[in-house]
Order: structure tokens, then C-alpha cells, then sequence
């Protein structure tokens, strides 16, 4: 947990959220609560995937079961607080990507946010609503690779053009306050 909090420690916020989406998560991850696993029914850490084409042009996205709507690929921390492992492992899972077909185009985490999770039926049982602390991580892969969805968590994997997210995306407050604005975070720094 030590080099998950430096790691945050490190991160400069790009606008008003990140900043205080940051000092909250912080403020978690030293509580020494269990914020690693979903034990905790409040707050835990996840980590994203913001997964572009070379070009920028395009995002690799599936289509969630839960949220019914195309998102960024990730998942819950699981007890690992090397949320990089975390994301290459969601990915995987997620859409059969292997690591060495993913580049990080950061070493660090490229946004924070904190993400509010409504109620919801999984596996057959009620997942209570709660706070996702979410780390995201920008990365870059070929849109040559074959994909594949997983049944249990997606109906699709594809990508996605930048233009076509606000079309795409059913979700109102994500297309509007993340997915935009880690398109904005990427052209500023082109």
C-alpha cells in the first residue's frame, strides 16, 4: 500500500475533480481501512484502462452488462496494490489483449477519479452501491489485434472513434466528466 500512496502522493491533478477526487482517495489509502478488496462495502481501489490508438484517434472500449453502455476497461484491486497489474490483468480478461501487446504511454497514472457504483444484482447476488477509487492508466495497442468480449462482464469489445464517444456512451456524467476529459488530457499533451 506504501508505493500505491506514493505513487498518488505523486500524481498532479489536471483540474478541480482530480484534485479533490485525489485528497479523498489519499485520505482512504491511509486510513488503514481495507481499501484493497471489496470487503470494504463503502470505498475500495479499481483501476482503468484508457486504451488509444496510435493515432489518437480511436479508444478501445466493451460494452459493460451492468452499466448497458460502452466503458473503459478495468476492475477492482482485489487485495493487489499494483493497480498497473491490476489494469494489464482487467484487460486481459476483458478483451483477450495480452501484455505484450499493451504499451503504457505513462509510467505513472494518467487520472484519478472517484467513481459512485449503483446497486446492483451480480452473480445472482445485490452488490450494495459504493465508491469505486479509481486510478487510471494510459495505454496503446494496434487495432489489428483480435479481440474477444467476456460473456460475463461484456456483450462487445471494440473500438471506438474519439468522435463518436458522446454517440456511443449511454452514460451521461462518464462521457461528460472523464471520458472527456482524458481526450482534453491527451491533446494537451501532444
Amino acid at each position: 500500500m506504501d508505493n500505491l500512496i506514493k505513487q498518488l502522493e505523486a500524481f498532479v491533478p489536471y483540474n478541480e475533480q482530480e484534485e479533490r477526487d485525489l485528497s479523498v482517495m489519499l485520505d482512504w489509502a491511509r486510513c488503514g481501512a481495507d481499501v484493497l478488496t471489496r470487503k470494504n462495502k463503502t470505498a475500495h481501489f479499481s483501476a482503468s484502462a484508457w486504451i488509444v490508438s496510435p493515432d489518437r484517434k480511436s479508444t478501445l472500449m466493451c460494452f459493460h452488462n451492468i452499466y448497458n453502455s460502452w466503458s473503459w476497461m478495468g476492475g477492482h484491486a482485489d487485495g493487489d496494490a499494483d493497480l498497473k497489474h491490476v489494469v494489464v490483468k482487467e484487460i486481459g480478461e476483458e478483451c483477450g489483449l495480452s501484455p505484450d501487446k499493451l504499451h503504457f504511454l505513462d509510467d505513472g497514472i494518467f487520472s484519478v477519479e472517484i467513481l459512485t457504483v449503483n446497486g446492483h444484482e451480480k452473480r445472482g447476488e445485490y452488490v450494495p452501491s459504493h465508491l469505486h477509487l479509481n486510478v487510471t492508466y494510459l495505454l496503446e495497442t494496434d487495432p489489428a489485434f483480435d479481440l474477444q468480449s467476456k460473456p460475463d462482464e461484456n456483450k462487445a469489445v471494440s473500438w471506438i472513434r474519439i468522435a463518436d464517444l458522446s454517440k456511443r456512451v449511454s452514460e451521461q456524467w462518464m462521457n461528460e466528466r472523464i471520458y472527456s476529459k482524458l481526450v482534453k488530457k491527451i491533446a494537451a499533451a501532444d
